[in-house]
């Protein structure tokens, strides 16, 4: 059995990973600026909520790490599509389709990884992401 075919696809994979990075930068840079555009203030500066932006089936962030009772507060930013919000463990019901300029909020209370998706879009863009609540 050889390895080369197997290493050079492994190869190629390492070495397209910061292009995939710069192209979720970009498009996370756009939902931010969207946001901006259509509340006038930055993402981060909501005082009551942690939000992620919806923007061309992307999470923005993807990742975020909250503390127990922190609500989180999808917000979608784009132009045309509707997203929706799904924990992986299926502990709530996935959130009614959340159309653009619209938001949807859930508190974490339990400490641990929690997996969430968009309900139309996690299998054919891989629209998915995580929030980890500190114990």
């Amino acid at each position: 059995m050889t390895t080369k075919p197997l290493l050079t696809a492994v190869l190629a994979l390492v070495a397209a990973l910061p292009a995939l990075a710069d192209e979720t930068d970009q498009i996370c840079a756009e939902a931010e600026a969207r946001y901006v555009e259509l509340f006038g203030e930055p993402s981060d500066s909501a005082q009551d909520a942690e939000v992620v932006l919806m923007y061309k089936y992307n999470f923005c962030p993807a990742r975020i790490t909250v503390k127990p009772g922190t609500t989180v507060r999808w917000v979608n930013v784009d132009k045309r599509t509707s997203h929706s919000v799904l924990l992986k463990d299926g502990s709530q019901p996935e959130s009614d389709r959340i159309f653009p300029e619209e938001s949807v909020e859930m508190t974490f209370l339990e400490p641990g990884p929690q997996d969430y998706l968009c309900g139309p879009h996690w299998e054919t863009q891989n629209m998915v992401g995580m929030v980890t609540v500190e114990p």
